[in-house]
């Protein structure tokens, strides 16, 4: 069984690890600040709330609910006695007897408040940690107190650096006379009940709150915890075994008995859980982790494509190796082809011998680079975009020498920057300082450096002189400002109007030199085919026809009706009548008059046949 409490919505979940499977979940009314379960199973789970309730679970659900006078921050129970002991903002213990059902007499420490404790469950002794540093101990039997540990004194180590005063966070007992405590600075100290000086100081070097700590008896280990990392260390030597760092903050570490296995509580909707074989065996419910780890161990299986190189098509030409496409040798993956890797290099040492001298000569230069960065560096200039990159630089240093730049947000350079990165290495980023919009916005931008710069002398004449920054921080008065930035202004205004002028007239220069050339050109003759059918007349009529195309539908419509091919009328009904005559192609003119002419013709043989008609024959008579 496993119970875990969470916040948005505070509810509790418990686990049934059998069967590895959620048995039931409980909404409750606040946040929990921690809980223990007071049986073997979960018949019996006491909440401690932050709104100073503590809450009774039974098997069924909600049993009861009390309150108590102050906050509280932890809870021990008393097996012996049935006596739940609470700690919190306040300097008085509460007891809670469950068999009576009643609030007992509190116990009254020195200190103003309290953060945690522990009962020892071998001889009872009861242990509460102070918000001063300080350990108090008391015997439940007589509820008295029996000694006072000074952790916080004892905390402080040549080594650490301490801005407050570390408070008690965690703390645990472990046998009748080992106990551990956890500050709020990230140190553990282990004690021995029968002596007031540590035997050990572990250090966590965060700075952060302990937040658990835990005895591992099998390898005498040490579990604490803060909330970024868990640390396992040998509790007689300090040494550190090894070190866990979840993604998420931790809220609690709980160590599964007997067994390597740690679960985490988080800011993360899911708990961590962690497995380590060498802790110990895992659970008897998830006995299957042993066998998992088992085979991993015995079998260190490599992966298909240890041994095999990847290679493109264009690796194999450059190798030669490009008639071996097809054959075992090379296995078709993706876009490219797995070979042997011991073939690869044989082959490559082949196509190219020098490879190792090359390889040689490339480590060499680089251990010479990296002598010469402790050197006095130059100015390296890109290769591309020269003018921007030292104008970059010089400004960069103008800032650094500056005091100015105490007041200013340091900006991002564009050189170390790795999105800029291109424009200083393609040529196709080149400025071209010839174009039109360069020269335009090129007297803006010298401007603009210039009155930088102004700026920059006026503060540093202004620090020379003692004069306070806080009355002036531009060093000048604000008309004398707003006059420059005039005057300013129109010069750029000026600068601007005669780069156009200078454009204008290389504009025109070069028209003249266009229209020099077009004049010193000799026109060749064009040639043109025309269509078959089609008879050429003149290239006036293609001319007409495109100035007709170019008139618009109202233009058009005029001239057809003055040529007479177009009518418009109004008719009874108040809507207007077109009438048009469609133009007829040169084929058809062509067909038209041929079948004119031949008309013609028939006519001119049908007169003459009937003139022959009508003429006597000349001859004998008829009988």
């Amino acid at each position: 069984m496993s119970v875990v409490t969470g916040t948005y919505k505070p509810r509790v979940r418990c686990y049934d690890t059998y069967q590895l499977s959620l048995k039931f979940e409980r909404c409750l009314d606040s946040e929990v600040v921690t809980f223990e379960t007071l049986s073997d199973d979960y018949s019996k789970i006491v909440f401690l709330h932050n709104d100073r309730y503590i809450e009774f679970h039974s098997q069924s659900g909600f049993y009861y609910k009390t309150r108590i006078p102050k906050f509280g921050r932890d809870f021990s129970y008393h097996y012996p006695s049935c006596d739940l002991y609470f700690v919190g903002a306040s300097s008085e213990v509460y007891r809670l007897n469950l068999e009576q059902g009643r609030y007992l007499n509190p116990l009254q420490t020195d200190a103003a408040e309290n953060n945690v404790c522990d009962i020892n469950s071998v001889h009872g002794l009861f242990a509460t940690g102070t918000i001063e540093g300080r350990v108090e101990c008391w015997d439940p039997r007589t509820r008295g107190r029996v000694g006072v540990l000074d952790c916080a004194l004892s905390s402080v180590t040549a080594d650490s650096e301490i801005n407050s005063l570390p408070t008690i966070s965690a703390l645990k007992f472990n046998g009748a006379l080992t106990m551990a405590v956890g500050t709020s600075t990230g140190q553990v100290l282990l004690y021995d009940l029968r002596s007031d000086k540590p035997l050990l100081v572990k250090d966590h070097q965060y700075g952060l709150p302990i937040k658990s700590v835990h005895f591992q008896d099998s390898l005498d280990l040490i579990l604490s915890a803060d909330s970024r990392i868990i640390k396992m260390w040998n509790k007689n030597s300090g040494k550190i075994f090894t070190s866990l760092e979840p993604e998420h903050d931790l809220n609690d570490v709980c160590l599964y008995p007997s067994s390597g296995m740690l679960l985490t509580a988080s800011e993360a909707p899911k708990m961590g859980i962690y497995y380590i074989p060498v802790l110990g065996p895992a659970p008897r419910w998830c006995s299957f982790l042993d066998n998992l780890t088992e085979e991993l161990e015995e079998n260190p299986e490599s992966t298909v494509y240890d041994d095999y190189k990847f290679v493109t098509k264009k690796d194999l030409e450059n190798l030669g190796l490009t008639h071996l496409i097809g054959s075992p040798f090379l296995r078709a993956y993706m876009h490219g082809f797995f070979m042997d890797i011991r073939l690869y290099h044989k082959v490559k040492l082949m196509v190219n011998p020098f490879a190792y001298e090359e390889y040689r000569k490339d480590k060499i230069r680089q251990k010479i680079e990296e002598t010469r960065a402790q050197r006095v560096q130059l100015k390296k200039l890109p290769k591309v975009n020269k003018e921007l990159a030292l104008k970059l630089i010089e400004e960069e240093e103008e800032k650094q020498k500056s005091t100015w730049k105490k007041k200013v947000k340091s900006l991002p350079n564009i050189l170390t920057d790795d999105r800029f990165k291109v424009m200083f290495e393609n040529p196709d980023f080149q400025v071209d300082e010839e174009s039109e919009e360069f020269r335009l916005l090129n007297p803006l931008v010298s401007k603009i450096s210039e009155k930088r710069k102004k700026k920059l002398r006026l503060l540093e004449q202004q620090e020379l002189h003692g004069k306070e920054e806080e009355e002036e921080p531009e060093g000048k008065p604000s008309d004398a400002e707003s006059s420059e930035s005039s005057d300013d202004e129109k010069d750029w205004v000026a600068e601007v109007r005669k780069q156009r002028r200078l454009l204008q007239q290389e504009e025109k220069v070069k028209r003249q030199e266009q229209l020099r050339e077009d004049q010193q050109t000799v026109l060749k003759p064009q040639f043109y085919e025309i269509k078959a059918g089609e008879e050429f007349r003149s290239f006036k009529d293609s001319a007409t026809k495109q100035k007709l195309m170019n008139k618009t539908l109202e233009d058009r419509l005029k001239l057809e009706a003055k040529n007479g091919t177009l009518s418009v009328s109004d008719t009874t009904v108040g809507s207007k009548q077109l009438t048009f005559t469609l133009k007829k192609s040169e084929q058809q003119k062509k067909q038209q008059e041929a079948e004119k002419l031949h008309r013609q013709e028939r006519k001119a043989v049908r007169r003459s046949a009937g003139h022959l008609r009508s003429r006597p024959r000349r001859g004998r008579p008829f009988h």
